[in-house]
């Protein structure tokens, strides 16, 4: 009987070491299908990350591209007009000069309205 116990033993045993190596396979199985997925999910999340940055792009394009001709339509006209403001100065710039100086140096003292002035304190 003690043969025969030996041996029942020896094959639960051996069945234990087939369990664990095959339990061992199923983690590693797991464990490698997991990285994929993982691996599989970040490819996918870039993909959809580069094709939304291009629809963005191409968004951005379009609608700058209206901007620009609105920054050169405006430049033009700040150009034009600092051009007119020259050409002004040019030509009436000694008149408003010395109008400018004739109003500082000439003093032309007025009495204050009683009704308008100040209360004493």
């Amino acid at each position: 009987m003690s043969a025969q116990n030996s041996k029942g033993i020896q094959t639960l045993l051996d069945a234990e070491r087939e369990a664990q190596k095959i339990v061992q396979k199923a983690r590693e199985y797991r464990s490698k299908r997991v990285k994929d997925a993982k691996n599989e999910a970040q490819k996918e999340i870039e993909d959809y990350r580069k094709q939304k940055d291009g629809e963005f792009k191409e968004f951005e394009k379009k609608q700058t591209s209206g901007n620009k001709k609105a920054e050169e339509d405006a430049s033009q006209d700040a150009e034009e007009q600092m051009k007119q403001i020259k050409e002004a100065g040019g030509k009436m710039g000694d008149k408003v000069i010395q109008d400018l100086l004739r109003v500082v140096t000439e003093v032309k003292p007025e009495v204050p309205d009683r009704v308008n002035a100040p209360p004493k304190a």
